[in-house]
Parts: structure tokens; sequence; C-alpha cells
């Protein structure tokens, strides 16, 4: 167990050379700034909106509309790939090997981190939901403070829906990532993937394409399946993360 969170904590630190911590960052704040912006530039219907006992739950629609059809899937292929493609770019898969860790460990602390990179997501773009219903009330004095609690624990439940709908694309993103040295190969898998999905999400059988999953979970979760769309989330991901574990140990060259 302390080795394991030993290389945790190493591919920890590797994440701060890496774009992908900016893009958490960023992404995380960034539909909800959008929003702050659109209601900061309409002052005069904003003290109506704070009275609305239905202000957060239109908030968190108005957030999830355009992160879980975008941003969210973009996100976390952009991600993944780059944690993953980290050793690849730095010529580095050789000196990790060398280390005193199993394949194993290596794997799944890389898994790991990318994992606690999109809790830490949820988290920010929650704040960033609660901060764009009170921030007006700092900028203009006749707005007044929601009245309604900020519901945050059936805000992060609802984060655990599109969190699990992730899972598929993050072990589909490790698996390629970890074949392909060429960083350009796994976000052309991914995005082709992604296009394929917003018109697959209209078919019937969408949900047999896992990219599919952040937009119904969006749409309600339910799928034209006797399964259930968690079944089915949870189902690619151990599958894929399963496959990729096996073609990364009997790989004879890693990097």
């Amino acid at each position: 167990m302390t080795t394991f969170i030993d290389s945790f904590s190493s591919e920890w630190l590797k994440r701060k050379r890496t774009a992908a911590a900016w893009l958490v960052l960023i992404g995380g704040f960034f539909i909800p700034l959008i929003i702050l912006g659109a209601r900061l530039s309409e002052p005069d219907g904003l003290a109506a909106a704070n009275r609305d006992p239905l202000l957060w739950q239109k908030l968190y629609s108005r957030s999830w509309q355009f992160m879980g059809f975008f941003l969210l899937p973009i996100g976390v292929i952009l991600a993944t790939s780059l944690i993953t493609q980290l050793e690849f770019r730095n010529n580095t898969w050789k000196q990790l090997h060398t280390t005193p860790q199993s394949l194993t460990t290596i794997f799944f602390a890389k898994l790991a981190v990318i994992l606690v990179m999109l809790v830490q997501f949820f988290l920010l773009f929650n704040i960033g939901i609660y901060l764009t219903g009170v921030l007006p009330c700092l900028f203009f004095r006749s707005v007044p403070y929601p009245l309604e609690p900020f519901p945050w624990l059936s805000f992060l439940k609802g984060s655990g829906k599109f969190f699990l709908s992730s899972l598929p694309i993050v072990a589909l993103q490790y698996l390629v990532s970890l074949r392909f040295k060429n960083f350009l190969v796994p976000l052309g898998i991914g995005f082709g993937l992604y296009v394929a999905s917003a018109i697959a999400v209209h078919w019937k059988y969408g949900y047999l394409v896992p990219y599919t999953y952040t937009w119904y979970t969006f749409l309600g979760g339910r799928v034209h399946s006797g399964a259930s769309l968690e079944v089915w989330e949870l189902g690619y991901f151990g599958v894929l993360t399963i496959l990729s574990y096996i073609l990364y140990i009997s790989r004879k060259e890693k990097g």
C-alpha cells in the first residue's frame, strides 16, 4: 500500500508539468463564469431571479447543458491523453520501469491520478455554480442572497452520475494512449468517437457507443436496454480497464 501511495504521489507531481492540471481548473469554472457574466450583463432581472425558489435548479440545468454535451467529454479526452502520454513525450518510460515498483502499481497509479483529477473537476464545477448564484449579491445591493439553500448533496449526487458516465471515456482513452506514442492518435480516436456519439445518441442502440453516456445522463439516463445506464458505464469501464492492463503488462516494448 505504501508503494502505491508513493507511486501515486510521484504521478501527481508529474501532472503539474502538463496542461491537464490547467484543464481541470479552467474547465471547472469555465461554464459558470460564462453564465455569471450573462447574469451580470442583465442586472434588471437579477433580484427576481435570486428570489426564485428554483434558482439553483435552473443554474444547474444551464451549466450541465453545455458541460455534459460538449466540454466534459472533450476535457476527459484531452486530460486522459495528456497524463498518459507524459512518459512518451519526455522519453522516460524506460526510467520509470527501472524504479522499484511493479507494472501493476505504475498502471493503477496513473489511472488513479486521472480519476482524482476528474473528481477535482466536479468539485470545482459545483463551487462555480454556487458562486454564479451568490456573487451578484456582492455587485448589486438590490440583489438578495438566494432564498433557497444551496443543494450540495443533490448536486454532488448529480455530479456522481456524470462521473460514472465519464469512466468509459477515461478507460478507452487510457488504453489507446498507452498503446500509441503519437499524441495525435488517441486524440483523433477520442474526437472521432465523440462525433460518432453525437449521431448515435438519437439511435435506438446508441448506448453501445460509450461516449454517448454523458449525453444520456443529462437527458435523464434512460436507454433502450434491459440494463440500466450505470451497468453499461461500469461494465465498459471494467472491461476496458482490464483489457488495457493486460495489454500493458504483456507488451514487450513499453516505451
